[in-house]
C-alpha cells in the first residue's frame, strides 16, 4: 500500500535519539522490576541483570545494524518484512503492538496510583489524553518532554542511590554474585529485567524521524543501552546493600522501602513522584512506538488503511496516535491491567527474535553473525524461563495474530481468483 500522506518530519539528532531511548528504558521498570527479579533469582539478581545486558546488548546491535538499513517507521515490523517475509514482519509488528498497547495501560495506572489512588483510573485517561495530543504536536514537542523527565528521574534515582550507599544500613556483605543461585531463577530473573531494557526500540520505530539514520541510529543504540546499564547497576547494588535479597524480593516498592531503612523517610514522597514521572515517560515513549508501528502495518494493510494517515502541518501519524491513545484510555478506565501484562515480555522476546533473525541475513560472514545467533539463543531462552503462564499467554496471543494474518491471505487469494 502507497502512503496515503507526505513523509514523517525528520527532527531527532543524536541527543534527542538516546533520550527517546532513555525516556523508555529508564521508566517505571527500575522502580518495580527488582522486586519481581530478586523474587526469581534470590542472591542471583546481579547476575541475571549482566545476562538481560548481554541478551539486550545483541538484540540491540542487531537492532541498530537494521534500523541503518531500513530507516523507516516500524521497526523490527519492517526488518522481518523485509529479511524474513510478510508472515514473519506481522508476527513481529503483532507481537509489539499487542503487547505494548497493555504497557501503556499499565503505565499509565501507575502514575494514577502514584499521584492519587482513590482515582487511579481517571487520572491514568487524563495522563493517556495529555500524552497523545503531546505527540500529536510533532516529534520535537514529545522530545522535549522526555529530556525534561528523564532529568527529573535521573536526580531522583542519584538521591535515592547516594542516601542508600552512605547509609548505615548498607552492607556490603549482602551483595553475592549469585553462583550460587539456581540457573532456573538467574534466567527467569534476566527475562523479567530484559522488559526493562527494551525501550530502545523506541529509537529503531522512530527511524523515519530521525536526522541521519544510517549514522545516527547506530550510535545511539548502544549509547542509551550503556547508561541505562549504568543505572540498573547502580540501583541493584545499592537495593541488594540495604534491603538484602530476601527483602527486596518482599518489597513491593523497592526504591522507597530502601530509602526509609536507610533512615531518609522524608525521601519517600520524593521517590514516590519520581516513579510517577518515570511512568510517565514510559507512557511517552510507548505511545510514539506503538502508534510508529501501527503506522507501517496500515500502510501494508495489515491494520485499516485509514491509519496510514500523515499529518500534513505536524507531520505526524494523526490518526494511528489517535486510535492507540483511545484504545489505552478505554484499557486505562476499564481494567487494571497491571497484573495481566505478564505476555508483553513473552511478546518483546519474540519481537527481538526476529530482529536477530533477520540481522543475521544481513552478512553470511561468520564474526557479523556471532551477535545475532547470541541475541537469537538468549530470546528463545529467556522466553522460555518466563513463568508457565506468561509463556501461554503470550503464545495464545501470538496464535491470534498468526490466525489473523492467515484469514486476511486467504481472502485476499479468493479475491485474486
Amino acid at each position: 500500500m502507497t502512503r496515503t500522506d507526505a513523509g514523517l518530519r525528520r527532527g531527532l539528532g543524536l541527543r534527542d535519539a538516546v533520550v527517546v531511548g532513555l525516556g523508555s528504558m529508564i521508566g517505571a521498570g527500575v522502580f518495580s522490576a527488582p522486586g519481581p527479579a530478586a523474587r526469581a533469582a534470590g542472591s542471583g539478581l546481579l547476575a541475571a541483570l549482566a545476562v538481560a545486558a548481554v541478551v539486550a546488548y545483541c538484540n540491540a546491535m542487531s537492532s541498530a545494524r537494521l534500523a541503518a538499513r531500513y530507516p523507516a517507521s516500524g521497526g523490527t515490523y519492517v526488518y522481518g518484512r523485509e529479511r524474513l517475509g510478510p508472515f514473519w514482519g506481522h508476527l513481529a509488528g503483532w507481537a509489539f503492538v499487542v503487547g505494548k498497547t497493555a504497557s501503556c495501560a499499565a503505565m499509565a495506572l501507575t502514575v494514577g496510583t502514584y499521584v492519587w489512588p482513590g482515582q487511579a483510573h481517571a487520572v491514568a485517561v487524563a495522563a493517556v489524553v495529555a500524552l497523545t495530543a503531546v505527540n500529536y504536536g510533532g516529534i520535537q514537542k514529545a522530545a522535549w518532554l522526555t529530556r525534561l523527565i528523564v532529568a527529573v528521574v535521573l536526580a531522583v534515582l542519584a538521591a535515592a542511590v547516594v542516601t542508600c550507599l552512605a547509609s548505615g544500613r548498607a552492607d556490603a556483605g549482602r551483595l553475592d554474585a549469585g553462583l550460587s543461585s539456581e540457573a532456573g531463577g538467574v534466567l527467569q530473573a534476566a527475562g523479567l529485567l530484559f522488559f526493562a531494557f527494551a525501550g530502545y526500540a523506541r529509537i529503531a520505530t522512530l527511524g523515519e524521524e530521525v536526522r541521519d539514520p544510517a549514522r545516527t541510529i547506530p550510535r545511539a543504540v548502544p549509547l542509551a543501552l550503556g547508561i541505562v546499564l549504568v543505572v540498573y547497576a547502580c540501583v541493584a547494588v545499592a537495593l541488594l546493600a540495604v534491603l538484602g535479597a530476601d527483602g527486596l524480593g518482599r518489597a513491593a516498592a523497592p526504591l522507597a522501602d530502601a530509602v526509609r531503612a536507610a533512615g531518609a523517610p522524608g525521601l519517600v514522597p520524593v521517590v514516590r513522584a519520581g516513579a510517577a514521572v518515570a511512568a510517565l515517560g514510559s507512557l511517552l515513549a510507548l505511545i510514539l512506538g506503538v502508534s510508529r508501528t501501527t503506522l507501517a502495518m496500515a500502510r501494508d494493510g495489515h491494520l485499516p488503511g485509514a491509519l496510514a494517515a500523515v499529518h500534513p502541518r505536524f507531520r505526524v501519524p494523526h490518526r494511528a496516535e489517535t486510535a492507540v491513545g483511545a484504545v489505552v484510555a478505554v484499557l486505562a478506565a476499564t481494567v487494571d491491567v497491571r497484573g495481566a501484562i505478564g505476555f508483553s515480555s513473552f511478546g518483546v522476546l519474540v519481537y527481538y527474535a526476529v530482529a536477530n533473525a533477520s540481522a543475521w541475513t544481513l552478512s553470511p560472514a561468520p564474526l557479523s553473525r556471532v551477535v545475532p545467533a547470541v541475541g537469537l539463543l538468549g530470546c528463545a531462552t529467556l522466553a522460555c524461563a518466563l513463568p508457565a503462564a506468561s509463556a501461554a499467554v503470550g503464545a495464545g496471543v501470538l496464535a491470534v495474530g498468526a490466525a489473523a494474518y492467515g484469514v486476511r491471505r486467504w481472502r485476499a487469494a479468493r479475491r485474486g481468483a
